[in-house]
């Protein structure tokens, strides 16, 4: 981002990633657990200000403490949104072992779970423009974090829960990069249908 460029408002961030989520999660269906937590309103969206790990740490530290303690009924997952540090996605995925022994430290592995999705977003074994990596390539780096309990029901709810990450690439490859492109400048309303 160079100088002259304004940092983005809480606001539009939030806005950017609400716009992914209904977009690409939902409205693809690369996660067929996320709509019914879409609607239900049980998501909830932390702009993290953190300028280096440290303090996102702290901010992390935070929000797994709050999840963790919040009535699932109300919030049952959170994206902790990064838009001032991380992003380089090597930086990403190396911040992610921390992040992970953070849960563990905090007595939270097997409780809560956290997912990773980053705008260069590169499954090992794929190329940078490889398609494939768009199904986690979000607007900003984020953190998800999920319960392990509602994980496990949505497992339940979708017996071919495997079957999701062939079938996020097949959708990819059938949408291509121009189709993906189009996909995404469309508006929605939020509503997140599926084309």
């Amino acid at each position: 981002m160079s100088s002259h460029t304004p940092t983005p408002t809480d606001e539009h961030i939030v806005t950017e990633t609400r716009h992914w989520l209904s977009r690409a999660v939902i409205g693809l269906n690369l996660c067929p657990f996320a709509k019914s937590v879409y609607v239900k309103d049980q998501v909830r969206y932390v702009v993290s200000r953190a300028a280096d790990e440290g303090a996102l740490v702290d901010d992390l530290e935070r929000e797994l403490r709050w999840l963790a303690e919040a009535d699932p009924g109300q919030t049952d997952t959170t994206l902790l949104i990064l838009p001032d540090v991380l992003q380089d996605f090597l930086a990403y995925n190396d911040f992610l072992y921390l992040a992970n022994s953070l849960l563990q430290s905090l007595r939270l592995d097997g409780v809560l779970q956290i997912a990773s999705f980053h705008p260069q977003y590169q499954f090992e074994g794929t190329g940078p423009d490889d398609i494939e990596n768009f199904t986690n390539r979000s607007p900003w780096p984020i953190l998800h974090l999920l319960r392990e309990d509602s994980i496990e029901r949505a497992v339940e709810a979708f017996p071919d829960a495997a079957d999701i990450y062939e079938r996020n690439e097949a959708t990819m490859r059938k949408l291509g990069r121009e189709g993906w492109d189009k996909w995404m400048a469309a508006d929605d309303g939020g509503r997140g249908d599926q084309a």
